[in-house]
């Protein structure tokens, strides 16, 4: 029999009476059964974080419990760290050895750095004001927002979890987070490890249910302080317009069509390694995404050569293999997306130099696997050029000075991240500071610190995750003025002259 998840609140787990199944992308069966949350979940939810902010414990305790407390789910993440990369492989149908190796370790390391450094982050600012009408001493207190709604998408499950909640926890917040309901495995486990942790009722309450169903009333509610999203501009845009009903803190990370630039001195191993990394890891199903690979004339044949030669050497199959290389896309649906761009490009003129199809091997035919797919003689103006397909499916695109690569890696609505390969790093940092993305790598890519905020630019969304100025988004500034007035009559006293 497979197993049940309930919802999680108040400290409690709950049934909803509604339940749905929660496919493996690889077989296309089911693997868990899920309770999908009705009206009356919600307000309960938001009922017992409305109360767990204002009445308990929580954002007065002292920061010596507060991070006992979030290391303590560290400790349960490492602890199930086997059985939690699993089944988020199974639920995913990401590699194993993704699971195993970054995201599962790194999601237990985002709580302990949190835990270890909030109370820094938090540190009070006193500026001493001295003027020729005034003394005053300002104390810039960081506070928690209040009721956090954390809305996670279905491509790194666990990892964008902890991310948001982590940091929301150490700030003193409370949270009902909301993970998709295609991916929604790892982050019910976290639930009981949070129960475990015996962190106080309505800290943390997590509800499963559709978007469409739940969302409005979630960022809606005027009861709610902040919105943290990750996820597709459409989705963003509605919750945008939800949260103008009771005006609230918004965190926007949304999509991407990110550029890689190579340069002719790169070292082309590295290159060619890196950027099959940059768009075919999690099947291409990443915000960051490098699906614009853009090659400088000197190397561009023997890049492409060398590229679709190890594209075509990806070993696809089911997730929990650790022979597996790529995994299935998540669902039907999504492959059928991906489907219809790439005849979209097809039709406009691009040539699809390898991939492009299902696979033919018998032992993908369940699942919805999808061939690493390169495009070359895309177009700047095309859609495959300009619009996210968040699948393995790359243009590689032919460049001669560096302006022009600058002007086509710009030309994008959206600015999540970049990539520069070169052996010039200072050539490389100077280009840098001219592309209009939120993170530029430099002779790598994926490297996520939880030292370094991470967030982008123009449609790809606003706000930081990670780093003090990640942290900080999930507070408030209060500024509390004292007069200092030597004789202790300040100016005030004296207007009016009475």
């Amino acid at each position: 029999m497979i197993p049940h998840y309930h919802l999680f609140i108040d400290g409690e787990f709950k049934d909803s009476g509604a339940s749905v199944d929660v496919i493996n992308p690889a077989t296309d069966e089911p693997i868990a059964t899920i309770n999908m949350a009705h009206a009356r979940d919600v307000e309960a939810a938001i009922i017992s974080s409305r109360r767990a902010y204002d009445q308990g414990p929580w954002r007065a305790l002292p920061y010596a419990q507060r991070k006992d407390y979030i290391l303590k789910i560290a400790r349960g993440i490492l602890d199930r760290a086997q059985e939690l990369a699993t089944l988020e492989s199974l639920n995913s149908g990401k590699p194993i050895k993704e699971t195993t190796f970054m995201d599962v370790p790194s999601a237990a390391q985002t709580f302990e750095y949190f835990a270890n450094n909030f109370e820094r982050f938090l540190q009070e600012d006193v500026i001493k004001i001295q003027s020729p009408i005034a003394h005053a001493q300002a104390d810039l207190i960081r506070e928690p927002r209040g009721v956090v709604v954390l809305i996670v998408p279905w491509n790194y499950p666990l990892l964008i979890t902890s991310w948001k909640l982590a940091q929301a926890l150490a700030a003193g917040n409370t949270v009902i987070l909301k993970p998709s309901s295609l991916t929604p495995l790892t982050a019910l486990e976290l639930g009981k490890i949070i129960a475990a942790a015996k962190l106080p009722k309505g800290v943390v309450n997590i509800i499963t249910g559709s978007g469409e169903v739940i969302g409005e009333q979630l960022c809606a509610d005027s009861r709610v302080d902040m919105i943290s999203f990750t996820g597709s501009n459409s989705v963003g845009k509605k919750i945008l317009e939800y949260t103008s009903a009771h005006v609230k803190k918004t965190i926007m990370e949304l999509g991407g069509k990110s550029a890689s630039i190579v340069l002719a001195d790169a070292d082309l191993e590295l290159a060619v390694n890196g950027s099959l990394c940059s768009i075919f890891l999690n099947q291409g199903q990443m915000c960051t995404a490098m699906s614009r690979i853009l090659v400088e004339d000197g190397i561009y044949e023997k890049f492409v050569a060398d590229f679709i030669n190890k594209a075509q050497r990806i070993k696809l199959g089911e997730a929990t293999d650790f022979e597996t290389q790529m995994g299935p896309l998540i669902s039907r649906e999504q492959r059928e997306k991906v489907i219809a761009c790439i005849e979209g490009a097809r039709a406009q003129g691009a040539t699809i130099a390898c991939g492009g199809t299902i696979p033919a091997a018998l032992n993908l035919q369940k699942g919805f696997f999808f061939e690493p797919t390169v495009i070359t003689e895309a177009t700047s103006s095309m859609a495959i050029f300009q619009e996210e397909v968040f699948g393995p499916v790359v243009c590689i695109h032919r460049f001669s000075d560096i302006q022009q690569a600058l002007e086509l890696a710009n030309d994008s609505d959206f600015g999540l991240a970049a990539a520069v390969w070169t052996r010039n790093v200072t050539s490389a940092q100077e280009l840098a500071q001219k592309i209009n993305a939120g993170t530029v790598w430099i002779n790598t890519y994926g490297m996520f610190f939880n030292e370094l905020p991470y967030g982008g630019f123009k449609q790809s969304g606003f706000g930081k995750e990670l780093g003090r100025e990640g942290f900080l988004e999930y507070t408030r500034l209060k500024n509390t003025l004292t007069d200092t007035t030597p004789e202790g009559k300040p100016l005030v006293n004296y207007w009016y002259g009475f």
